[in-house]
């Protein structure tokens, strides 16, 4: 059948986007909330919250390396995303008991909680974006439409998750939550034979294989770690903060690692390395997107009008502005694509990338032109923050499901789920950057806090605050668009690779 002809997709691309849907309604009900819950509930400093904040966000991206090498070697991917959706179900639950213990033992419960949703993200995310990939011949140009309506069902999760999550008691939010990843765990377990085939009718995911006992360790020594690692800080009252050296020294690793394999060929470890380098770039958007859980949670809670016709908006409510404006403009976005490439005026990957991270830097100028001036105690109104978001959604849609799409095509089958893991990676030192930067952001709920600095940088307000994010975002983007053509060069987009029959 010609590519022509082939303008469709699977069903099986709707049945991840169910399953994705409610993992991600889990995750960003949680995360909506968490924040708030550490500094409300738990009584914790805003620069501590933060850097807990960075620490788990970091380390959810962190585990899908785990997650993705026991999957190509042992567990295969449709029963790694079933142990991780089960252990991000416990995780919730235990959240919900933190929030029910309060000040007074809540911390321990809360650790416990954080792990094994850690843990279970890191056997789940890799491999179901890796499924998406496996329902479309090689070189599909499908394959960057089918990860866009994916990405929409992660939105759609992500968008009323807040809602529900957002308009209760934190307690009952994180209950939410947990009950959402068991409706998307069952799910998956009831219609994985029926649904995830190719269109050859072969079934789709690597072949389970038996685990030994060094890789059962190998699990039960990284739940430890992790737990370790949370409450370092608490355990040994110390000020290291082992879960940044954990999380960088990773990143200088992985690709040392990957390319020692000596079977790589030259055009494979040309693609590797491209992606290694926009993984690079991608450190400083997530670095700036993600304080939208972060310090524009707090900024939202604290120095935001959120009263609409005498009720006034919980702050958790302007996370879903983000997945709302990715499900109304993903559609577009789609046309925008396909009417350029018909014009063969589409622009690359990296040129995508490169755009994107510039209109993150334009939403921060956005909020520091609302907040020049602004004291402490003084608010802007909502459509300031509203506005960022949007152009932040629009950069996300140039980058985030084209960076998918990307690894899924350059990866070597071989390295699939690892490499996979590897792109979550970058995730991770930028949630962990997020959270280092938000603990930058000056005053406190009481309007106390002192100046900051970063790298010289002082920030004594948020216009300078804000101002950081879009130097930062802003000469990334500029470097990334002026290396785009050579990394093209380096895709190889021709080069089609051998898929061999796998045994089931």
């Amino acid at each position: 059948m010609s590519e022509q002809v082939k303008t469709g997709h699977p069903k099986g691309l709707y049945f991840l986007f169910f399953t994705e849907m409610w993992e991600r309604f889990s995750y960003y009900g949680m995360r909506a909330i968490f924040i708030l819950f550490m500094t409300k509930v738990l009584l914790m400093k805003d620069a501590d919250a933060s850097e807990i904040y960075g620490s788990y966000t970091g380390l959810v991206y962190l585990t899908p390396l785990l997650g993705g090498y026991l999957c190509d070697k042992f567990l295969g991917n449709r029963r790694s995303i079933v142990i991780g959706g089960l252990l991000m179900a416990i995780g919730q639950f235990f959240m919900f008991f933190s929030a029910t213990a309060g000040a007074n033992g809540g911390v321990s419960l809360m650790w416990m909680g954080l792990t094994a949703i850690i843990i279970g993200n890191g056997f789940f995310k890799p491999n179901i974006s890796t499924m998406v990939g496996q329902l479309y011949p090689a070189n599909d140009r499908r394959i960057d439409s089918a990860f866009t309506i994916f990405y929409m069902g992660i939105n759609l999760g992500a968008f009323f998750s807040p809602l529900v999550c957002g308009s209760m008691d934190f307690k009952w939010g994180f209950l939410a939550a947990g009950i959402g990843m068991l409706i998307g765990l069952v799910a998956f377990i009831l219609g994985q034979k029926k649904y995830l085939i190719s269109e050859d009718g072969k079934h789709i995911g690597l072949p389970v294989k038996k685990l030994d006992a060094k890789s059962i360790g190998m699990i039960i020594g990284s739940i430890a770690i992790i737990f370790f690692m949370l409450n370092f800080k608490q355990m040994f009252k110390s000020d290291i903060d082992i879960i940044s050296y954990f999380i960088y020294g990773a990143m200088v690793a992985m690709p040392v690692l990957i390319f020692s394999d000596k079977s790589l060929s030259k055009i494979e470890t040309q693609r590797i390395t491209v992606i290694f380098i926009l993984a690079f770039f991608v450190i400083f958007f997530w670095g700036a997107f993600e304080q939208a859980g972060a310090s524009l949670t707090l900024f939202a809670d604290r120095q935001t009008e959120r009263s609409l016709f005498g009720w006034e908006m919980p702050a958790s409510y302007f996370q879903s502005v983000n997945p709302l404006a990715v499900i109304s403009l993903a559609p577009i976005m789609t046309m925008v694509w396909g009417f350029l490439y018909a014009r063969k005026l589409e622009p690359s990957s990296p040129k995508k990338m490169a755009i994107g991270l510039g209109l993150v830097a334009m939403g921060y100028v956005v909020i520091a032109i609302a907040v020049k001036g602004l004291g402490l105690g003084e608010k802007v109104s909502m459509w300031w923050l509203i506005g960022l978001y949007v152009i932040h959604t629009i950069g996300e849609l140039c980058l985030s499901p084209i960076g998918l799409s990307m690894v899924s095509k350059l990866a070597p089958l071989r390295l699939s789920s690892l490499m996979m893991g590897t792109w979550f990676l970058a995730n991770a030192a930028a949630n962990k950057f997020a959270g280092t930067l938000s603990a930058l952001i000056p005053g406190g709920e009481d309007g106390t806090g002192g100046a900051t600095s970063f790298l010289g940088f002082q920030i004594t307000n948020l216009y300078e605050f804000f101002v950081l994010f879009i130097i930062m975002s802003g000469v990334a983007a500029a470097i990334l668009f002026v290396l785009s053509s050579w990394l093209e060069k380096r895709m190889h987009n021709d080069h089609v690779e051998v898929i061999p029959e796998l045994d089931r």
